[in-house]
């Protein structure tokens, strides 16, 4: 019989994020936890299969994922500009190629995700 949750470090792991974040998505409310027995977090299967991308596309091994809303798409030759309002109360600001902004069909009022991983901010769709 599958498993109906999972204990909190498996969940995070399957979602691709610390426990710590996953700690904190609990409190702010952005993931449904139960406790066990023993009060310890266990996440329900369905709650990870609803925030981990439909297309299984979550395979990078970046940790800190911004998802919001395009904002606003400036082109300077190869390179654009790409504001993203974040769902934190934040905004990120990515150079990519202007190549890269037709490729993930960027325009404000877009979904994207804001990938920051060491000194580089990539984005998708």
């Amino acid at each position: 019989m599958p498993r109906k949750t999972l204990p909190a470090a498996q969940a995070a792991r399957a979602l691709g994020i610390s426990l710590d974040t996953l700690r904190r998505w609990d409190r702010a409310g952005k993931l449904r936890v139960e406790r066990d027995a023993a009060n310890r977090r266990v996440v329900p299967v369905a709650e990870i299969e609803r925030l981990r991308a439909p297309d299984g596309g979550d395979r990078l091994s970046a940790r800190n994922r911004f998802h919001g809303v395009v904002r606003s798409v400036e082109r300077d030759g190869l390179l654009a500009q790409v504001e993203i309002d974040v769902t934190e109360p934040a905004r990120v600001v990515a150079i990519v190629t202007s190549a890269s902004v037709d490729a993930l069909g960027l325009r404000p009022g877009a979904a994207a995700t804001a990938i920051v991983k060491s000194t580089s901010v990539m984005v998708e769709t």
